[in-house]
């Protein structure tokens, strides 16, 4: 049985380890409100901005563009975006995990990997994986600048035919507690064709429609990244958020089952104090 000096330093241990927990859950709290922000407002544009594509492939023959239609598959390069850190339950596991499915589904292609994140590096770069470029310490402040760097060089890749097909895997941010694994091709972009019918309305372009869908499209998957990397955020504040309050909770339970049995050790100590008085009284 344990006495009471290791006891009260477990429990002591413990507490502390508690105050940390609940002070990582609080900071994720506020990250993901601010993260929760911006994602919303990025939201808008990105719907927009896939809006004046749709309305432009009408008008032009989109299978003409560079990024659009590729006849085969020989070269497929993986783009996962994972976090810096820990401490945010499955989050991260989820998404290596999905991207070694994909991997291995894909028998018999040159593979590539663009990682972003510490956690995909980190994994992919003890295995015998080819990792054409990593970014890390990118969600320290989520910028379109670095979405804009990160397109710039997969749109190259693209079209100098070094790949010939991107796919990305990230969390996608749902709720506080929920975080949907989203797989996504990026290159060839795929339909811009409305699924519904077309508004009878029309407008009129300046520059001219060949040129600005040329320039939209770019921009468009630039888009689709940046949103990524706020969803991907989100996504894991809010899961670090969860798995640091379970760990406060658990903390705490411990920190109940170790105080009764420290009083009960103490209650057994007293008793047998009592006895061993009683029993010198007793023999004198």
């Amino acid at each position: 049985m344990p006495n009471l000096r290791d006891l009260r330093r477990r429990i002591r241990s413990i507490r502390n380890t508690q105050q940390l927990t609940r002070a990582m859950k609080m900071v994720a709290a506020a990250k993901l409100r601010k993260a929760q922000e911006r994602n919303f407002a990025a939201r808008p544009y990105a719907f927009k901005i896939r809006e004046v594509l749709e309305s432009l492939s009408l008008r032009v023959d989109p299978s003409r563009h560079p990024l659009l239609g590729r006849p085969t598959e020989k070269r497929v390069e993986v783009l996962v975006i994972t976090a810096d850190k820990g401490l945010c339950g499955s989050f991260n596991t989820h998404i290596i995990r999905k991207a070694m499915e994909f991997l291995g589904e894909q028998q018999g292609k040159e593979l590539s990997l663009f990682l972003v994140g510490r956690k995909s590096r980190d994994f992919f770069r003890r295995r015998d994986f080819k990792i054409r470029r990593q970014e890390t310490d990118l969600f320290r402040e989520v910028r379109f600048a670095d979405a804009i760097r990160i397109t710039g060089d997969l749109v190259d890749a693209f079209v100098s035919r070094e790949v010939d097909a991107i796919y990305m895997i990230y969390n996608g941010f749902k709720s506080v507690l929920r975080q949907e694994l989203t797989m996504q091709k990026l290159f060839p972009v795929g339909d811009l064709r409305p699924e519904e019918a077309p508004r009878e309305e029309d407008y009129i372009y300046e520059p001219e429609d060949r040129v600005l869908f040329d320039r939209l499209l770019p921009k468009y998957v630039e888009t689709q990244i940046y949103q990524a990397l706020l969803e991907s955020f989100s996504a894991e504040q809010a899961a670090r958020m969860t798995a640091m309050g379970n760990a406060t909770e658990n903390a705490g339970e411990m920190i109940d089952q170790l105080t009764l049995s420290m009083n009960r050790v103490r209650q057994a100590v007293i008793t047998r104090e009592i006895i061993e008085v009683v029993s010198g009284v007793e023999a004198l």
